[in-house]
């Protein structure tokens, strides 16, 4: 019996998912359990399975594309079986695949997905091609298609951008069509908006749009200051795309959805500091040994946060629903970026057990051995750059969760003396300097108003500043 394998929703928030690599080609013979292929989200990477005994009888997105979550990637039954025909029986379109994907086979029946040629005369342009040459502001017209039937593809874009000069911002903008001259007056022979208007008009070079000339044509060179050729250097451009590009539609996506507000305080840490180095240097079979300043910060905050229902809670469309339990997220830095893994039940758990769960997370997202369901269901998300020397910083909220706390670096304070003792640090009568470490709350100003978050944010502080109270009462 013939499969359509899609790509499986990793998480309620999770749209897409990036198709690292093919572990199978079209024609191989699978089982059930064989891996198909690898896939990552802005959270993990994992491998899909075939999920039936059977043959690959077509692939459809190549390595590299981004694949929306319920959409077909691969087609599996009987060797010499009409994948298209699995499809259509499956109530499924092609036209969303890649283009890598279809340069193999003959087009689909046209859809709403694909763009086809017509006796209308119009190219015969797929989605990708189409969009790539939008971005790029080049002419789709003259540009021979390699794909079946003619069709432009997104390839046949990209050799057409790799043999056109480099173009400023401005001059993409204000191109539409015609020939380009092979070097342009911008640095590093760039053509500028002047160059583009100078050909579409044939005014010459300094041309302005609508064929106005400048009196004062720029430089086709740079000035020779004493005597050195100023060069713009070596420019390097990367795509941003994988993993990174995920991230960054996800904090974009944050940013748009909520109004986020940020509120920063500090707290004392000289007990905590202390109780840290007794651990530190304690009885190795109490097990203390590797409690750090942020386990001890992750224990205070799931303390806290039962008594603000409203700051451990979620925002999904107009409903605002709040959680009994502590789910906390702590931000981990990896190769692959930034990820979220979650303490469950952080509320419930020792101090012992907040810090061996969180080391055990931490290491699982940087060895790439953190499974999906460990980064999705936080309730209330802990971020810290202290130890990179940030004293003060904007987090970006983890949606749907209404609020997140940064951690910032410790730094020392001036903290007035009791009434009637003066002696203080020296040149600072009635003054000493105690460590504080800062705190950067940022919230969904949507859902929560700054004067209730002021209020838990100044618990947080007192929590962390007198911590070894909290330590004895749990």
């Amino acid at each position: 019996m013939a499969h359509v394998l899609i790509m499986p929703r990793q998480g309620n928030t999770v749209e897409s998912c990036i198709l690292v690599d093919w572990k199978v080609k079209e024609g191989d013979a699978v089982a059930a359990d064989t891996p198909v292929c690898v896939v990552e989200t802005d959270k993990a990477t994992f491998e899909i399975p075939a999920g039936m005994d059977g043959t690959i009888l077509k692939l459809l997105w190549a390595a590299g594309d981004d694949v929306p979550v319920l959409e077909p990637v691969a087609v599996l039954g009987n060797a010499g079986e009409d994948w298209q025909a699995v499809l259509e029986k499956a109530g499924r379109n092609v036209g969303s695949g890649s283009d890598k994907a279809a340069e193999t086979t003959a087009p689909s029946p046209a859809s709403p997905d694909r763009d086809t040629a017509s006796s209308s005369g119009h190219l015969a342009v797929s989605p990708r091609a189409r969009h790539a040459a939008e971005k790029a502001g080049l002419p789709l017209e003259g540009i021979s298609g390699s794909g079946p039937g003619g069709r432009i593809i997104e390839g046949d874009v990209q050799a057409a951008l790799h043999d056109r000069p480099a173009l400023t911002a401005a001059a993409r903008a204000a191109l539409s069509g015609g020939t380009l001259p092979a070097e342009g007056l911008g640095l590093a022979g760039r053509l500028t908006e002047a160059d583009i208007a100078a050909a579409a008009n044939q005014t010459g070079i300094g041309a302005k749009p609508g064929g106005i000339v400048t009196e004062n044509p720029p430089p086709a060179t740079l000035p020779d200051l004493h005597g050195a050729d100023w060069g713009e250097g070596t420019i390097t451009e990367t795509p941003v795309k994988g993993i990174r590009k995920l991230i960054a539609n996800r904090m974009r996506q944050s940013l748009a959805e909520s109004a986020q507000f940020t509120l920063n305080a500090a707290a004392p840490v000289l007990r905590l500091q202390e109780i840290r180095e007794r651990m530190k240097t304690g009885d190795e079979s109490l097990g203390l040994s590797k409690i750090t300043v942020n386990d001890l910060i992750l224990f205070g905050v799931s303390r806290i946060l039962p008594r603000f229902p409203f700051m451990n809670a979620h925002k999904i469309g107009d409903t605002l629903r709040t959680f009994e339990r502590v789910h906390l997220g702590v931000a981990v830095d990896t190769p692959r970026g930034l990820m979220v893994p979650v303490i469950r039940n952080a509320n419930l758990l020792s101090l012992k057990q907040i810090s061996t769960e969180a080391k055990r997370l931490a290491t699982a997202c940087q060895t790439g051995g953190i499974k999906p369901e460990e980064l999705s269901g936080s309730t209330f998300t802990v971020t810290n750059l202290g130890s990179l020397g940030v004293t003060a910083f904007t987090p970006v909220l983890n949606t749907p969760e209404v609020a997140i706390l940064g951690v910032c670096g410790i730094e020392l304070k001036p903290v007035a003396l009791p009434s009637g003792e003066q002696s203080g640090t020296v040149g600072y009568p009635g003054v000493k300097f105690e460590p504080h470490i800062g705190f950067s709350l940022t919230i969904n100003h949507e859902v929560v108003d700054g004067a209730p978050a002021a209020r838990f944010l100044s618990a947080v502080s007192k929590a962390i500043a007198d911590i070894d109270l909290w330590l004895v009462n749990n």
